[in-house]
C-alpha cells in the first residue's frame, strides 16, 4: 500500500481470495499512524453551534455499526481497484471518503417505505442498507446474479429494489427529476387509495448527487418542482470539490450550492462536514425530519473528500497538488471514525484491528465467490426490452369498434379527448399533465372561465371532471416532463403526459433516451415505466416555420424500449391510444397537428373498450402496380395522388403503418411482393429519416420480387419555412408522388 492509498500488490492468487492483507486503511498500516502523516484527530469532533447537551447522542453500538459499513465499502472499493488492474474488473469509481455522511444516511432510512436514488459514489450506502460486498463485486464482474442489472450496467450503479435503491443511469444529474416523480406519485398513492393497489405507505425519497451534477439543468429543474409542490424529496449533494479536474469555485457561482439555493420557498437548506459521521448524522436527521412531517424538501450539502482519482481512467495528480492530497487524507472519514471509537473507549484498538482482518477476509472470500458467477448468455442481450407480461402487439389489443346508434362522427382531437376520458375514469393511475393542458391551474378562475385544456384543446374540461391533482399543468421545462413522468410510472401511476410541439422537445431527449427508453432493460426487468408521451408534429400547418413544423420520428424510433406509433385518423388515435395508456412499455404518441381538425378522417367514438394492436399497417386502398408505404399526413396525400393516378391506368395500394415501432412488416412484405414496386413516402427530410430504414430492408429482403428500384418521396433536405409557398416547395404534395408513382410504374 502506497501512501495514496493504493492497494498492495495482488495476492498470489491475483487478488480475488486467499489469505488477506493487513488492514488497508489509508494512511495507516494496522491501525497506527504513518510517521510523518496528520491523523486527523484535531477534527474528529468539529465545534458546532449551540449546547453540546441538547444535540442527539449516539450509542456506542450505533457508531461501531457504522463503522462496520464504512469498514466494508471501504475495503471493497480497494477490492475492486486491485481486480481492476488485473483486468477481472472493467470499470472502477470509488466512494471513498463520501463514507460517513452515505453510512449515516443509510441508517435514516426506511427500506420498505422509502425511495433511494443513489449516485455512484454512494458504496457506504448501499452496504449498510444491505448490498452485500459479494453482490457489489460480482457488478464490477459483470455476472449475470448481480442485481443492479445483471452486468448491463457499469458497478457502482447500486440498485435492489428489495432495499429501496432505485436504478439510476450513469448520466450526471438525470436522477433528480425522476425522484421528483417518485416523491409526485408516493403522495398521490398515500392520499388516494387506489382499486387493486396495495396502501401506500407515507415514505420519502432520498436523492443523491455530487457537486458537479448541480450544475445541469435538470437538477435546477427537479429542485423547481420539488418546491413548487413541497414533495417529500432530500437532496443530498456530496460536495467532494471537484466534477473530475474541474473544482467546485468553476462549477457553481461562490463555489457553494447550499448558498444559491437557500432562498427557494418551503426548501431546508443544511450543510455538514461529510467526513464526520456524527455531525452527518445530526445534520441529516434534521433534514429527514423536516421532509417526513411533510413541511417540503431538503437540501443538504455534506463537504467530503475525494480520495482517490475520479475513476482509475483519470489521475488527481495532474490537477491537484501535493498540499492539497495530503489534506484530503487528514479528512478520512474512516480513520476519524475509528479514532472517535477509540478516543471515546466505544471500543479498542485491537477490536477495531480485528474487525479489519474479518472484513479484508470476508470483502476477499466475496471477491473469489463473485469471479466464479457466469455472465448472461449472450442470447439474453433483448430480455427485457419491453414487458414480458403485456405485449402490446397481441391479438388481446385488437377490439372492433362499438359505434353507438346515430353517433356523429368526431375529429381527432374530440377523439383523442374522449379516449383519455374513458381510460382515467377507468383506471384512477392515470395523471394527465404538461404544457398548458389543464383548463386552469388557478381553479378559482374556472366560474369565469372557459380554460385552455391544451394549445390544440386536445385535454379541454378533464381537469374539471377529473380534478386538478390528476390533471395539471407542468412548468414550461420538457425534462421535467420526461423526467417526473419517468419517476411517477416507476413508482407505478400511469402518467400520460404532453410536450407541446415536437420542435421544443429536445431539452427531454436524455430523460427519454438515456432514463426512459432503456429503464427495463438496464435493470434487467427489475424496474418499468410506462409512460404515455403525447406530442404535436410536423407541417403543413401555413406559416409554422421552422419550429412548429419539425418531423424527426427517426431519432425516436432508433430508441430500443420506446414505442412509437402516428395516426393519421380519428380512429386510429382512439384505438392505439387507448392501446398505448394499457400497454407496459412507454410509448411515444405523436399527433399530427394538421389532423387534428380534418373533416376527411373523422369517425364517430369507437367506444370505450376499442383497441388497436402496435405494429399493425392498415391497407387504405387496394392496389397492383406499385405499393406505397407511409404514415402520419402523407396517407390523405397518397389517396389523392392515387385517385389522380387510377385515371392513368395506374393502380396504387396504400399502407398505412399507424405505428412505427415497431412496424408491420409483414404486411409490407405481402404487398411488395405482389406490386413487385414500391415507394416510401415520409414528411421528414429525405436523408437518413425513418424512410430510408423501410427502403433499405426491402431492399435486403425483398430485392428479388422488385421490378424496380425502391424509391423515395420526401422533405426536402432543408427546414420547414414559415412563407406558404416556400413550405409548400419543402414538403412532399399530391403531385410529388403522382410523379413518382408514374415513373415507378414506367420503370
Amino acid at each position: 500500500m502506497t501512501s495514496r492509498m493504493l492497494p498492495r500488490a495482488p495476492d498470489s492468487d491475483g487478488g480475488a481470495g486467499g489469505e488477506p492483507d493487513e488492514p488497508r486503511l489509508p494512511g495507516r498500516v494496522n491501525g497506527n499512524p504513518r510517521q510523518g502523516e496528520n491523523n486527523g484527530r484535531d477534527t474528529v469532533v468539529p465545534e458546532q453551534d449551540g449546547d453540546q447537551d441538547d444535540l442527539p447522542q449516539l450509542s456506542a453500538e450505533h457508531l461501531k455499526d457504522a463503522y462496520r459499513a464504512m469498514l466494508a465499502s471501504r475495503e471493497v472499493d480497494l477490492r475492486e481497484i486491485a481486480l481492476k488492474r488485473q483486468n477481472r474488473a472493467f470499470f472502477q469509481i470509488s466512494s471513498i471518503g463520501h463514507e460517513a455522511v452515505t453510512a449515516a444516511a443509510a441508517a435514516l432510512i426506511r427500506p420498505d417505505d422509502d425511495w433511494i436514488f443513489a449516485y455512484y459514489r454512494d458504496r457506504a450506502l448501499a452496504t449498510r442498507l444491505g448490498m452485500t460486498p459479494r453482490e457489489q463485486l460480482a457488478s464490477a464482474w459483470g455476472a449475470a446474479a448481480e442485481p443492479a442489472g445483471g452486468g448491463r450496467q457499469m458497478p457502482s450503479h447500486f440498485s435492489k429494489r428489495s432495499l429501496g435503491l432505485a436504478i439510476h443511469s450513469s448520466c450526471v444529474g438525470t436522477q433528480f427529476l425522476s425522484a421528483v416523480g417518485v416523491a409526485h406519485a408516493q403522495r398521490y398513492l398515500v392520499r388516494r387509495r387506489i382499486p387493486g393497489l396495495p396502501a401506500a405507505s407515507d415514505g420519502i425519497v432520498l436523492v443523491c448527487g455530487g457537486d458537479g451534477s448541480t450544475s445541469e439543468g435538470e437538477f435546477w429543474e427537479a429542485l423547481n418542482s420539488a418546491c413548487l409542490r413541497r414533495l417529500p424529496v432530500l437532496f443530498l449533494i456530496e460536495d467532494n470539490g471537484y466534477a473530475i479536474s474541474v473544482p467546485v469555485e468553476h462549477q457553481t457561482a461562490g463555489g457553494n450550492i447550499a448558498s444559491l439555493v437557500e432562498n427557494f420557498p418551503d426548501l431546508k437548506v443544511l450543510e455538514c462536514d461529510g467526513c464526520d459521521y456524527e455531525e452527518s448524522w445530526r445534520t441529516l436527521s434534521e433534514a429527514f425530519d423536516h421532509v417526513r412531517a411533510g413541511e417540503g424538501p431538503a437540501l443538504v450539502r455534506a463537504r467530503v473528500v475525494r480520495y482517490e482519482s475520479h475513476s482509475l481512467s483519470d489521475d488527481d495528480r495532474d490537477y491537484k497538488t501535493a498540499a492539497e492530497l495530503e489534506g484530503e487524507r487528514a479528512r478520512d472519514p474512516v480513520l476519524r471514525l475509528r479514532d472517535r471509537l477509540t478516543a471515546s473507549g466505544a471500543a479498542s484498538r485491537e477490536e477495531l484491528d480485528a474487525l479489519g482482518h474479518r472484513t479484508q477476509t470476508e470483502v476477499a472470500n466475496a471477491a473469489a465467490e463473485a469471479l466464479a458467477m457466469p455472465w448472461a448468455a449472450p442470447e439474453s442481450v433483448f430480455d427485457h426490452l419491453y414487458s414480458e407480461d403485456v405485449d402490446p402487439c397481441s391479438p388481446d389489443f385488437e377490439t372492433v369498434p362499438r359505434f353507438a346508434e346515430g353517433a356523429k362522427p368526431g375529429t381527432m382531437v374530440d377523439l383523442i379527448r374522449s379516449t383519455l376520458r374513458t381510460e382515467m375514469a377507468r383506471d384512477h393511475r392515470i395523471l394527465l399533465f404538461g404544457q398548458d393542458v389543464a383548463d386552469a391551474s388557478r381553479e378559482e378562475n374556472l366560474r369565469e372561465v372557459k380554460g385552455k385544456g391544451g394549445v390544440f384543446k386536445v385535454t379541454h374540461g378533464l381537469q374539471r371532471e377529473f380534478g386538478s391533482e390528476r390533471v395539471f399543468n407542468s412548468p414550461l421545462a420538457e425534462a421535467t416532463i420526461v423526467g417526473v413522468g419517468t419517476g411517477m410510472a416507476t413508482r407505478g401511476l400511469r402518467p400520460v403526459a404532453e410536450v407541446q410541439f415536437l420542435d421544443y422537445f429536445w431539452p427531454a431527449y436524455m430523460q427519454l433516451r438515456n432514463e426512459l427508453a432503456s429503464l427495463r432493460w438496464r435493470s434487467n426487468g427489475a424496474y418499468s415505466a410506462p409512460v404515455v408521451i403525447r406530442v404535436p408534429v410536423g407541417g403543413y400547418v401555413t406559416g409554422g416555420g421552422p419550429y412548429h413544423s419539425q418531423s424527426a420520428e427517426v431519432l425516436f424510433t432508433h430508441l430500443p424500449g420506446l414505442r412509437v406509433v402516428m395516426p393519421a385518423t380519428a380512429l386510429d388515435a382512439a384505438g392505439l391510444l387507448r392501446t398505448a395508456i394499457r400497454c407496459d412499455d412507454p410509448v411515444l404518441f405523436l399527433e399530427h397537428k394538421h389532423l387534428y381538425r380534418q373533416t376527411y378522417n373523422k369517425s364517430p367514438d369507437p367506444g370505450p373498450d376499442y383497441m388497436i394492436p402496435l405494429g399493425k399497417a392498415r391497407t387504405v386502398r387496394r392496389g397492383e402496380d406499385l405499393t406505397v408505404v407511409t404514415y402520419g399526413a402523407l396517407v390523405h396525400r397518397a389517396e389523392l395522388a392515387a385517385k389522380r393516378a387510377a385515371a392513368e391506368g395506374i393502380s396504387v395500394e396504400i399502407l398505412d403503418l399507424r405505428s412505427l415501432a415497431p412496424y408491420d412488416w409483414d404486411a409490407v412484405s405481402e404487398s411488395v411482393r405482389r406490386t413487385n414496386r414500391v415507394l416510401v413516402a415520409y414528411e421528414d427530410t429525405r436523408s437518413f429519416g425513418y424512410g430510408a430504414e423501410i427502403a433499405a430492408r426491402i431492399a435486403d429482403e425483398l430485392f428479388e420480387d422488385l421490378d424496380a428500384p425502391v424509391r423515395r418521396v420526401a422533405a426536402k433536405d432543408t427546414w420547414v419555412a414559415y412563407c406558404p409557398g416556400l413550405e409548400r416547395a419543402i414538403l412532399p404534395q399530391p403531385e410529388d408522388l403522382l410523379e413518382a408513382f408514374t415513373r415507378l410504374a414506367e420503370y
